[in-house]
């Protein structure tokens, strides 16, 4: 579930960056021109009332739904009690559901719903101190007022106090972003990814504001970047992909096939299944290949689980498991039989040659288990990550 703070962010962030478009198809309703430009102006107390009477007048119509709900969501934070503060994100939660029921599968619409919790969920801090936390909470007021100047100095006040602060950092890259000072938000933004370069936003936010300045081959590395920091993020992907659209890039996965499926059972015990064509030519070296990557799986939930991962006390699927069961496929094979192999052989041969079977494993297969080893992966293989990525993400899959 996403910080609420950073849904917040981020659906002014939204309305900054598609104001333009909405408003282009707006030029033959004057009401709900004078809407658009409202909040194009960052003035969403002004705008909200006109977004509710045209939701009302015109409630299939899904671009106002999503804009309604965005704003909601942004006024909220104007509430002074915490109540009318939860309701309020849970209204700005239905709505949004309205608007993907209407059609709308933007990767934004999707995080807010997800994000938010259903009953509106409860209010969050941005520091344990409280001095740094009400700089952060004034600085965000003032934010969503448009009060840009004001906001800027509360931000910066919370950084002083605490210079670790990863949103202090990022919110002040977003005023400048607003400001239409892409340079400079930029420059903050990299000051936010020094404090923690774990995290995906502003990765993503200076390659919006790179996009900006038109400079799409540099925003494309932030993208990346923001992607391999959190590939299982939405919003990460989301951004990449729609980078690679604008671009005219297709972003792909190698295409694995894998002919052999294993059903955990608990601890207990493991089926396997097994596709009955492996068995049709006991010469074939692809079938037994991938008979033996099956009996290696079988291995784990009773054993070999608990050895690599002495500290867990439940079998989950793994890294490890993953990466041996595919290692044990491949040393199978030789030199003579590795000609002949499947493409899906050839191409987790490939993979293992370069170096990146688990960096393929983790962004192109992950399930649950697998990607709770992510984060200790990622921090002495950042660059393989990249790697993999460039290599057969970036160009179609390897092709």
């Amino acid at each position: 579930m996403l910080n609420l703070h950073k849904l917040q962010k981020l659906a002014i962030l939204v309305l900054l960056l598609l104001a333009p478009v909405v408003t282009a198809r707006a030029q033959d309703d004057p009401e709900r021109r004078r809407a658009f430009q409202l909040y194009k102006e960052g003035k969403f107390v002004e705008a909200m009332p006109l977004f509710e009477k045209l939701a009302a007048a015109n409630p299939q119509d899904r671009t106002i739904q999503e804009y309604l709900g965005l704003i909601v969501y942004t006024q909220s934070a104007h509430l002074k009690d915490p109540g009318e503060r939860k309701q309020a994100r849970k209204r700005a939660r239905e709505i949004l559901l309205k608007a993907k029921e209407l059609g709308s599968n933007s990767p934004t619409v999707i995080a807010f719903i997800e994000g938010i919790p259903p009953d509106g969920g409860t209010d969050q801090s941005f520091s344990p101190q409280k001095e740094v936390d009400e700089a952060m909470k004034e600085g965000e007021a003032a934010f969503v007022k448009g009060d840009t100047k004001t906001a800027l100095e509360q931000y910066q006040r919370a950084l002083a106090l605490d210079p670790k602060l990863y949103e202090a950092a990022l919110f002040i890259g977003d005023v400048y972003f607003k400001n239409a000072e892409q340079p400079k938000a930029g420059e903050w933004f990299a000051r936010a990814i020094e404090i923690d370069p774990d995290r995906e936003t502003a990765y993503r936010y200076w390659g919006d504001a790179l996009m900006k300045q038109g400079k799409v081959t540099e925003a494309g590395d932030k993208f990346l970047e923001a992607f391999i920091a959190e590939p299982y993020n939405r919003l990460a992907r989301g951004g990449f992909i729609q980078w690679g659209e604008r671009v005219n890039i297709q972003l792909a996965h190698p295409r694995v096939e894998f002919p052999a499926s294993v059903a955990q059972k608990g601890d207990s015990g493991t089926t396997i299944t097994l596709d009955p064509k492996m068995f049709e030519n006991e010469k074939d070296a692809s079938s037994a290949a991938w008979m033996v990557y099956s009996l290696t799986r079988a291995t784990w939930p009773a054993g070999e689980f608990a050895k690599q991962y002495p500290n867990e006390k439940a079998y989950r699927h793994s890294l490890k498991e993953e990466a041996a069961a595919i290692r044990a496929a491949l040393k199978s094979l030789d030199e003579k039989k590795a000609a002949s192999a499947d493409k899906s052989l050839q191409i987790l041969k490939k993979l293992e040659k370069d170096g990146l079977l688990e960096a393929y494993i983790l962004l192109a297969m992950p399930d649950q288990g697998i990607a709770a080893d992510f984060a200790g992966y990622r921090k002495g293989n950042v660059e393989n990550l990249r790697r993999y990525v460039k290599q057969y993400v970036m160009t179609g899959g390897g092709q």
